[in-house]
């Protein structure tokens, strides 16, 4: 039995725009922990469906930033080790932020207490375009 944990991304105006539930084997898990599982998750559903939109947390390398996810040129194998090096970069830099039930979590080793409530949030931070 695991512990089941909703998961999702919103843009800073409060959209929604992917949720997913992924599965731990503990009650508590750490911010690193919460991140590289997500990616993992990410990377093997993509493996699976074979298609040419990755829709995750990071942009993939050689990969084209669309409305719903990222086009890859070409179908091909997502290095998972560098997906999760990416992710933890965008954690400690800022590239989103990780609310748990609307409390922003900030350290790699902050813990998350996994309940039937629990609210996880990766808020993406939408970059302006000026000119």
């Amino acid at each position: 039995m695991g512990f089941a944990l909703n998961i999702q991304d919103e843009t800073t105006s409060g959209d929604v725009i992917n949720s997913t539930i992924i599965q731990f084997p503990a009650e508590t898990v750490s911010v690193r922990t919460l991140i590289e599982t997500r990616v993992a998750a990410e990377v093997e559903k993509y493996r699976e469906q074979k298609q040419e939109h990755f829709l995750g947390l990071v942009r993939p390398k050689d990969a084209e930033e669309e409305l719903n996810g990222f086009r890859l040129k070409e179908l091909k194998n997502i290095d998972l080790d560098e997906q999760k090096k990416v992710a933890l970069d965008a954690f400690k830099t800022n590239g989103f932020f990780l609310l748990v039930n609307d409390k922003q979590l900030i350290e790699l080793d902050d813990e998350i207490v996994i309940t039937p409530k629990s609210r996880v949030v990766f808020l993406k931070l939408i970059p302006l375009v000026g000119g």
